[in-house]
Protein backbone atom coordinates (compact mmCIF):
# COMPACT_ATOMS: atom_id res chain seq x y z
CA UNK A 1 0.00 0.00 0.00
CA UNK A 2 1.16 3.50 -1.10
CA UNK A 3 2.43 5.99 2.00
CA UNK A 4 -0.32 8.17 0.53
CA UNK A 5 -2.95 5.59 0.41
CA UNK A 6 -1.86 4.59 3.80
CA UNK A 7 -2.28 8.27 5.04
CA UNK A 8 -5.85 9.04 3.38
CA UNK A 9 -7.22 6.08 5.38
CA UNK A 10 -5.57 6.44 8.54
CA UNK A 11 -6.51 10.45 8.54
CA UNK A 12 -10.15 9.01 7.23
CA UNK A 13 -10.53 6.61 10.29
CA UNK A 14 -9.08 9.55 12.55
CA UNK A 15 -12.01 11.80 10.85
CA UNK A 16 -14.71 9.18 11.20
CA UNK A 17 -14.26 7.97 15.14
CA UNK A 18 -13.79 11.71 16.60
CA UNK A 19 -17.19 12.30 14.60
CA UNK A 20 -18.85 9.17 15.88
CA UNK A 21 -21.54 9.17 18.53
CA UNK A 22 -20.96 6.41 19.57
CA UNK A 23 -17.87 5.53 20.07
CA UNK A 24 -17.70 6.02 23.93
CA UNK A 25 -19.79 2.76 24.22
CA UNK A 26 -16.45 0.85 22.68
CA UNK A 27 -14.90 1.67 26.28
CA UNK A 28 -17.80 -0.19 27.87
CA UNK A 29 -16.39 -3.83 26.21
CA UNK A 30 -13.97 -6.07 27.69
CA UNK A 31 -10.37 -6.21 25.30
CA UNK A 32 -11.40 -3.01 23.41
CA UNK A 33 -8.29 -1.35 25.12
CA UNK A 34 -5.58 -4.23 23.72
CA UNK A 35 -3.87 -4.66 20.74
CA UNK A 36 -6.21 -7.36 19.38
CA UNK A 37 -8.56 -6.57 16.44
CA UNK A 38 -11.91 -8.44 16.72
CA UNK A 39 -13.36 -8.43 13.04
CA UNK A 40 -15.78 -11.35 14.67
CA UNK A 41 -18.73 -9.53 16.61
CA UNK A 42 -21.71 -11.18 14.30
CA UNK A 43 -20.35 -14.47 15.57
CA UNK A 44 -19.51 -13.86 19.42
CA UNK A 45 -19.55 -10.33 20.87
CA UNK A 46 -17.35 -9.27 23.38
CA UNK A 47 -18.50 -8.96 26.67
CA UNK A 48 -19.38 -5.66 28.66
CA UNK A 49 -17.42 -5.01 31.61
CA UNK A 50 -20.21 -4.37 33.64
CA UNK A 51 -21.54 -8.40 32.80
CA UNK A 52 -18.49 -9.20 35.39
CA UNK A 53 -20.16 -7.55 37.90
CA UNK A 54 -23.72 -8.44 37.42
CA UNK A 55 -22.95 -11.90 37.02
CA UNK A 56 -20.94 -11.62 40.32
CA UNK A 57 -23.69 -10.08 41.90
CA UNK A 58 -26.28 -12.85 40.93
CA UNK A 59 -24.06 -15.48 42.01
CA UNK A 60 -23.70 -13.65 45.51
CA UNK A 61 -26.64 -11.95 46.15
CA UNK A 62 -29.68 -14.03 43.95
CA UNK A 63 -28.55 -17.28 44.13
CA UNK A 64 -26.23 -17.59 46.89
CA UNK A 65 -28.82 -15.19 49.13
CA UNK A 66 -32.30 -15.44 47.78
CA UNK A 67 -31.66 -19.32 46.72
CA UNK A 68 -34.67 -21.71 45.70
CA UNK A 69 -37.07 -18.14 46.59
CA UNK A 70 -35.36 -16.46 43.46
CA UNK A 71 -38.01 -18.31 41.34
CA UNK A 72 -41.03 -17.05 43.02
CA UNK A 73 -39.36 -13.85 42.95
CA UNK A 74 -37.98 -12.66 39.92
CA UNK A 75 -36.95 -15.73 37.36
CA UNK A 76 -39.81 -17.22 36.55
CA UNK A 77 -40.48 -13.64 35.06
CA UNK A 78 -37.19 -13.11 33.24
CA UNK A 79 -37.75 -15.06 30.40
CA UNK A 80 -41.04 -12.84 29.30
CA UNK A 81 -39.62 -9.61 31.00
CA UNK A 82 -36.02 -10.15 28.86
CA UNK A 83 -37.90 -11.07 25.53
CA UNK A 84 -40.06 -8.28 25.86
CA UNK A 85 -37.60 -6.01 26.26
CA UNK A 86 -35.51 -7.02 22.51
CA UNK A 87 -38.93 -7.18 21.26
CA UNK A 88 -39.01 -3.24 22.28
CA UNK A 89 -35.81 -2.78 21.24
CA UNK A 90 -34.84 -4.41 18.65
CA UNK A 91 -37.33 -6.33 17.30
CA UNK A 92 -39.97 -3.77 16.84
CA UNK A 93 -42.29 -6.14 18.56
CA UNK A 94 -45.25 -5.18 21.57
CA UNK A 95 -45.02 -6.93 25.17
CA UNK A 96 -46.20 -10.16 25.33
CA UNK A 97 -45.17 -11.80 21.16
CA UNK A 98 -41.20 -12.33 22.41
CA UNK A 99 -39.42 -15.26 24.51
CA UNK A 100 -36.20 -16.52 25.84
CA UNK A 101 -35.83 -20.10 25.94
CA UNK A 102 -34.07 -22.97 24.06
CA UNK A 103 -30.79 -22.58 21.64
CA UNK A 104 -31.95 -21.50 17.89
CA UNK A 105 -31.95 -24.77 16.60
CA UNK A 106 -34.46 -26.15 19.25
CA UNK A 107 -36.68 -22.64 19.35
CA UNK A 108 -36.42 -23.09 14.89
CA UNK A 109 -37.73 -26.44 15.37
CA UNK A 110 -40.15 -25.73 17.79
CA UNK A 111 -41.83 -23.08 15.45
CA UNK A 112 -41.47 -24.40 12.37
CA UNK A 113 -43.10 -27.84 13.03
CA UNK A 114 -45.64 -25.83 14.87
CA UNK A 115 -46.76 -24.03 11.41
CA UNK A 116 -46.37 -26.47 9.26
CA UNK A 117 -49.00 -28.57 11.38
CA UNK A 118 -51.41 -25.56 11.85
CA UNK A 119 -51.32 -25.60 7.92
CA UNK A 120 -51.31 -28.78 7.15
CA UNK A 121 -54.36 -29.28 9.33
CA UNK A 122 -55.83 -26.19 7.40
CA UNK A 123 -55.22 -27.82 4.24
CA UNK A 124 -53.70 -31.11 3.82
CA UNK A 125 -52.45 -29.66 0.77
CA UNK A 126 -50.19 -27.45 2.02
CA UNK A 127 -46.92 -29.72 2.78
CA UNK A 128 -44.09 -27.53 1.14
CA UNK A 129 -41.50 -25.45 3.20
CA UNK A 130 -39.67 -23.23 1.12
CA UNK A 131 -36.23 -22.30 1.83
CA UNK A 132 -32.65 -21.11 0.16
CA UNK A 133 -30.41 -23.51 -0.45
CA UNK A 134 -27.46 -21.07 0.82
CA UNK A 135 -29.45 -20.37 4.37
CA UNK A 136 -27.27 -21.12 7.76
CA UNK A 137 -27.06 -25.31 7.89
CA UNK A 138 -29.04 -25.61 10.66
CA UNK A 139 -32.13 -23.91 9.28
CA UNK A 140 -31.37 -26.15 6.09
CA UNK A 141 -30.77 -29.31 8.30
CA UNK A 142 -34.07 -28.85 10.07
CA UNK A 143 -36.24 -28.28 7.26
CA UNK A 144 -35.02 -31.34 5.94
CA UNK A 145 -35.55 -33.28 9.28
CA UNK A 146 -39.37 -31.51 9.71
CA UNK A 147 -40.17 -32.50 6.35
CA UNK A 148 -39.45 -35.91 6.44
CA UNK A 149 -41.02 -36.35 9.84
CA UNK A 150 -44.53 -34.77 8.70
CA UNK A 151 -44.45 -35.65 5.77
CA UNK A 152 -43.69 -32.83 3.42
CA UNK A 153 -41.43 -31.15 0.93
CA UNK A 154 -38.54 -29.00 0.65
CA UNK A 155 -38.59 -26.06 -1.94
CA UNK A 156 -35.43 -24.90 -2.40
CA UNK A 157 -34.39 -21.21 -3.08
CA UNK A 158 -31.24 -21.46 -5.24
CA UNK A 159 -29.18 -18.24 -4.41
CA UNK A 160 -26.08 -16.57 -5.75
CA UNK A 161 -23.92 -17.44 -2.46
CA UNK A 162 -22.69 -13.12 -2.52
CA UNK A 163 -26.26 -11.89 -1.88
CA UNK A 164 -29.78 -14.54 -0.76
CA UNK A 165 -33.26 -14.61 -1.49
CA UNK A 166 -34.73 -12.03 -3.07
CA UNK A 167 -38.31 -11.18 -4.39
CA UNK A 168 -38.34 -12.25 -7.66
CA UNK A 169 -36.79 -15.88 -6.26
CA UNK A 170 -39.33 -16.21 -3.04
CA UNK A 171 -42.50 -15.57 -5.89
CA UNK A 172 -40.93 -17.83 -7.82
CA UNK A 173 -40.63 -20.74 -5.18
CA UNK A 174 -44.12 -20.08 -3.56
CA UNK A 175 -47.54 -21.32 -4.79
CA UNK A 176 -50.82 -22.71 -3.53
CA UNK A 177 -49.31 -25.71 -1.70
CA UNK A 178 -46.57 -23.73 0.74
CA UNK A 179 -46.92 -24.21 4.01
CA UNK A 180 -44.06 -22.11 5.23
CA UNK A 181 -41.32 -20.21 4.59
CA UNK A 182 -38.15 -19.80 6.45
CA UNK A 183 -36.15 -16.78 5.70
CA UNK A 184 -32.68 -15.10 6.90
CA UNK A 185 -32.70 -11.57 7.13
CA UNK A 186 -29.34 -11.31 6.87
CA UNK A 187 -27.66 -13.96 5.37
CA UNK A 188 -24.29 -15.78 7.35
CA UNK A 189 -22.36 -16.07 4.75
CA UNK A 190 -22.81 -12.87 2.37
CA UNK A 191 -24.18 -10.70 4.97
CA UNK A 192 -27.15 -9.99 1.96
CA UNK A 193 -30.05 -8.01 3.72
CA UNK A 194 -33.38 -9.32 2.88
CA UNK A 195 -36.30 -7.14 2.25
CA UNK A 196 -38.39 -7.78 5.22
CA UNK A 197 -41.55 -6.21 4.30
CA UNK A 198 -41.71 -7.52 1.21
CA UNK A 199 -40.61 -11.08 1.56
CA UNK A 200 -43.30 -11.34 4.26
CA UNK A 201 -45.86 -10.53 1.98
CA UNK A 202 -45.18 -12.53 -0.94
CA UNK A 203 -44.95 -15.64 1.50
CA UNK A 204 -47.99 -14.32 2.99
CA UNK A 205 -49.84 -13.49 -0.28
CA UNK A 206 -49.24 -17.27 -1.54
CA UNK A 207 -51.19 -18.21 1.91
CA UNK A 208 -47.95 -19.44 4.07
CA UNK A 209 -46.30 -18.52 6.86
CA UNK A 210 -43.53 -16.55 6.95
CA UNK A 211 -41.05 -17.64 9.76
CA UNK A 212 -37.88 -15.14 9.67
CA UNK A 213 -34.29 -16.45 11.21
CA UNK A 214 -32.69 -12.41 12.94
CA UNK A 215 -29.88 -14.62 14.26
CA UNK A 216 -27.58 -12.07 11.90
CA UNK A 217 -29.78 -9.05 12.47
CA UNK A 218 -30.90 -8.79 15.80
CA UNK A 219 -29.54 -5.52 17.69
CA UNK A 220 -27.56 -5.08 14.61
CA UNK A 221 -30.11 -4.06 11.88
CA UNK A 222 -33.66 -2.82 13.01
CA UNK A 223 -36.47 -4.99 12.47
CA UNK A 224 -40.01 -4.38 12.52
CA UNK A 225 -42.30 -7.74 13.32
CA UNK A 226 -45.08 -6.25 14.05
CA UNK A 227 -45.00 -3.32 11.47
CA UNK A 228 -44.43 -6.24 8.82
CA UNK A 229 -47.05 -8.53 9.79
CA UNK A 230 -44.51 -11.30 10.42
CA UNK A 231 -46.02 -14.47 11.62
CA UNK A 232 -42.67 -16.26 13.39
CA UNK A 233 -39.48 -15.32 14.17
CA UNK A 234 -36.07 -16.53 16.07
CA UNK A 235 -32.60 -15.81 16.62
CA UNK A 236 -29.40 -15.58 18.84
CA UNK A 237 -28.18 -13.56 21.83
CA UNK A 238 -24.78 -14.17 21.65
CA UNK A 239 -24.04 -12.12 18.29
CA UNK A 240 -24.60 -8.62 18.59
CA UNK A 241 -26.41 -8.62 21.94
CA UNK A 242 -23.71 -10.10 23.95
CA UNK A 243 -25.58 -12.94 26.20
CA UNK A 244 -21.89 -14.87 25.65
CA UNK A 245 -21.06 -18.43 24.39
CA UNK A 246 -23.88 -20.32 24.55
CA UNK A 247 -26.60 -17.58 25.75
CA UNK A 248 -30.21 -18.41 24.63
CA UNK A 249 -32.44 -17.83 21.93
CA UNK A 250 -35.28 -15.77 21.63
CA UNK A 251 -38.55 -16.55 19.89
CA UNK A 252 -41.26 -14.75 18.48
CA UNK A 253 -44.72 -15.50 17.71
CA UNK A 254 -47.46 -13.13 16.45
CA UNK A 255 -50.32 -12.73 18.96
CA UNK A 256 -52.55 -13.66 16.45
CA UNK A 257 -51.51 -16.96 15.93
CA UNK A 258 -50.15 -18.10 20.00
CA UNK A 259 -53.43 -19.98 21.30
CA UNK A 260 -53.31 -21.58 17.78
CA UNK A 261 -50.15 -22.98 17.51
CA UNK A 262 -49.21 -26.18 19.19
CA UNK A 263 -45.21 -26.76 20.26
CA UNK A 264 -44.18 -29.99 19.42
CA UNK A 265 -41.67 -30.33 22.70
CA UNK A 266 -44.08 -30.15 26.08
CA UNK A 267 -42.57 -29.86 28.86
CA UNK A 268 -43.38 -28.50 32.32
CA UNK A 269 -43.06 -24.83 32.22
CA UNK A 270 -45.09 -24.64 29.05
CA UNK A 271 -48.34 -26.10 31.21
CA UNK A 272 -50.90 -23.31 32.20
CA UNK A 273 -50.05 -24.26 36.01
CA UNK A 274 -46.66 -25.50 36.07
CA UNK A 275 -46.71 -26.15 39.76
CA UNK A 276 -50.25 -28.27 39.85
CA UNK A 277 -48.03 -31.38 38.40
CA UNK A 278 -50.78 -32.29 36.88
CA UNK A 279 -51.62 -35.80 35.25
CA UNK A 280 -52.14 -34.59 31.85
CA UNK A 281 -50.20 -31.66 29.78
CA UNK A 282 -52.42 -28.50 29.33
CA UNK A 283 -50.58 -25.79 27.05
CA UNK A 284 -50.30 -22.10 29.00
CA UNK A 285 -52.12 -19.23 27.10
CA UNK A 286 -49.80 -16.99 25.28
CA UNK A 287 -45.66 -16.79 25.06
CA UNK A 288 -45.28 -19.58 28.41
CA UNK A 289 -46.61 -22.13 26.10
CA UNK A 290 -43.35 -21.91 23.96
CA UNK A 291 -41.28 -23.03 26.57
CA UNK A 292 -40.33 -26.35 27.41
CA UNK A 293 -38.10 -27.10 30.56
CA UNK A 294 -36.70 -24.89 33.34
CA UNK A 295 -35.33 -21.24 31.94
CA UNK A 296 -31.75 -21.09 31.49
CA UNK A 297 -31.21 -18.20 34.06
CA UNK A 298 -27.55 -17.68 34.18
CA UNK A 299 -27.49 -17.63 30.28
CA UNK A 300 -29.78 -14.58 30.68
CA UNK A 301 -27.62 -12.59 32.71
CA UNK A 302 -25.14 -10.92 30.42
CA UNK A 303 -27.36 -9.97 27.07
CA UNK A 304 -29.30 -7.25 29.74
CA UNK A 305 -25.88 -4.85 29.56
CA UNK A 306 -25.88 -4.85 26.09
CA UNK A 307 -29.63 -4.37 25.90
CA UNK A 308 -28.76 -0.74 28.57
CA UNK A 309 -26.35 0.11 25.42
CA UNK A 310 -28.74 -0.61 22.51
CA UNK A 311 -31.67 1.28 24.98
CA UNK A 312 -29.15 4.41 25.32
CA UNK A 313 -27.56 4.39 21.91
CA UNK A 314 -30.70 3.34 19.96
CA UNK A 315 -30.79 1.33 17.29
CA UNK A 316 -31.11 3.77 14.20
CA UNK A 317 -28.01 5.22 15.77
CA UNK A 318 -26.60 1.44 15.60
CA UNK A 319 -27.48 0.88 12.13
CA UNK A 320 -25.72 4.44 10.87
CA UNK A 321 -22.85 3.49 12.63
CA UNK A 322 -22.91 -0.44 11.15
CA UNK A 323 -23.25 1.11 7.46
CA UNK A 324 -20.00 3.72 8.13
CA UNK A 325 -18.60 0.85 9.05
CA UNK A 326 -19.07 -1.60 6.18
CA UNK A 327 -18.67 1.35 4.04
CA UNK A 328 -14.91 2.10 5.53
CA UNK A 329 -14.31 -1.62 5.03
CA UNK A 330 -15.22 -1.61 1.09
CA UNK A 331 -13.69 1.54 0.62
CA UNK A 332 -10.46 -0.06 2.23
CA UNK A 333 -10.84 -3.44 0.61
CA UNK A 334 -11.08 -1.81 -2.39
CA UNK A 335 -7.76 0.31 -1.89
CA UNK A 336 -5.35 -2.41 -0.56
CA UNK A 337 -7.02 -6.11 -1.00
CA UNK A 338 -8.35 -5.48 -4.34
CA UNK A 339 -4.75 -5.29 -5.98
CA UNK A 340 -3.76 -8.34 -4.52
CA UNK A 341 -6.51 -10.39 -5.95
CA UNK A 342 -9.65 -10.20 -2.85
CA UNK A 343 -13.08 -9.87 -4.57
CA UNK A 344 -15.93 -8.31 -2.50
CA UNK A 345 -18.48 -11.53 -1.89
CA UNK A 346 -21.15 -9.40 0.06
CA UNK A 347 -23.56 -6.68 -1.74
CA UNK A 348 -21.95 -3.56 -2.32
CA UNK A 349 -25.84 -1.09 -1.71
CA UNK A 350 -25.59 -0.44 1.87
CA UNK A 351 -29.38 -0.97 1.83
CA UNK A 352 -29.01 -4.88 0.91
CA UNK A 353 -26.08 -5.59 3.33
CA UNK A 354 -26.28 -6.48 7.17
CA UNK A 355 -23.66 -5.75 9.62
CA UNK A 356 -20.60 -8.15 7.71
CA UNK A 357 -18.97 -8.09 4.80
CA UNK A 358 -17.16 -10.90 3.21
CA UNK A 359 -13.50 -10.69 1.16
CA UNK A 360 -13.44 -13.55 -1.28
CA UNK A 361 -9.47 -14.85 -2.14
CA UNK A 362 -8.47 -18.80 -2.27
CA UNK A 363 -5.76 -18.38 0.34
CA UNK A 364 -8.23 -17.26 2.40
CA UNK A 365 -8.52 -19.82 4.95
CA UNK A 366 -4.90 -19.86 5.60
CA UNK A 367 -4.61 -15.63 5.91
CA UNK A 368 -7.57 -16.47 8.53
CA UNK A 369 -5.90 -19.44 10.53
CA UNK A 370 -2.49 -17.26 10.11
CA UNK A 371 -4.20 -13.79 11.41
CA UNK A 372 -5.54 -15.90 14.54
CA UNK A 373 -2.27 -16.31 15.57
CA UNK A 374 -1.23 -12.54 15.48
CA UNK A 375 -4.53 -11.53 17.64
CA UNK A 376 -6.76 -10.61 14.68
CA UNK A 377 -9.88 -12.37 14.28
CA UNK A 378 -11.89 -12.73 11.50
CA UNK A 379 -13.47 -15.51 10.49
CA UNK A 380 -13.68 -18.02 7.39
CA UNK A 381 -16.22 -19.38 5.73
CA UNK A 382 -16.17 -21.78 2.26
CA UNK A 383 -15.51 -20.94 -0.77
CA UNK A 384 -12.38 -18.98 0.19
CA UNK A 385 -14.52 -15.92 2.44
CA UNK A 386 -12.73 -14.00 4.94
CA UNK A 387 -15.73 -12.84 7.22
CA UNK A 388 -15.45 -9.49 8.58
CA UNK A 389 -17.63 -8.87 11.26
CA UNK A 390 -18.06 -5.06 12.83
CA UNK A 391 -20.14 -4.88 15.99
CA UNK A 392 -20.78 -1.18 15.83
CA UNK A 393 -21.20 -0.67 19.87
CA UNK A 394 -17.72 -1.99 20.31
CA UNK A 395 -15.78 -1.82 16.90
CA UNK A 396 -13.84 1.41 15.72
CA UNK A 397 -12.95 2.88 12.17
CA UNK A 398 -9.09 2.40 13.77
CA UNK A 399 -9.29 -1.12 14.32
CA UNK A 400 -10.99 -1.63 11.09
CA UNK A 401 -8.21 0.03 8.98
CA UNK A 402 -5.28 -1.82 11.62
CA UNK A 403 -6.79 -4.96 10.66
CA UNK A 404 -7.29 -5.32 6.96
CA UNK A 405 -3.77 -3.86 6.60
CA UNK A 406 -2.82 -6.98 8.48
CA UNK A 407 -5.31 -9.03 6.16
CA UNK A 408 -3.31 -7.27 3.45
CA UNK A 409 0.22 -8.44 5.36
CA UNK A 410 -0.78 -12.14 5.43
CA UNK A 411 -2.59 -12.34 2.04
CA UNK A 412 0.80 -11.55 0.67
CA UNK A 413 2.62 -14.57 2.97
CA UNK A 414 0.54 -16.78 1.64
CA UNK A 415 0.69 -16.03 -2.31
Amino acid sequence: MSTDLTAAFASEAAALDAGDPLAPHRDAFVGAETPLLYFDGNSLGRPPRATADRLARFVTEEWGGRLIRGWDESWMQLPFAIGDRIGALALGAAPGQTVIGDSTTVLLYKLLRAALDAQMARDPERVEIVVGRDDFPTDRYLVEGIAAERGARVVWVEVDTARGVDATLLRAAVGPRTAVVLLSHVSYRSGFLADGPELTRIAQDAGGFVLWDLCHSAGSVPVELDAWGVDLAVGCTYKYLNGGPGSPAFAYVAARHQDALVQPVQGWMGAADVFSMGPEYRPAAGMRRFLSGTPPVLGMIAMQDTLDLLETAGIAAVRRKSVALTEFALRVSDGILAPLGVRVASPRDAAERGGHVTLSHPAMRAVTARLWTRDVLPDYRDPGGLRIGLSPLSTSFAEVLTGLGAVADALRAEI
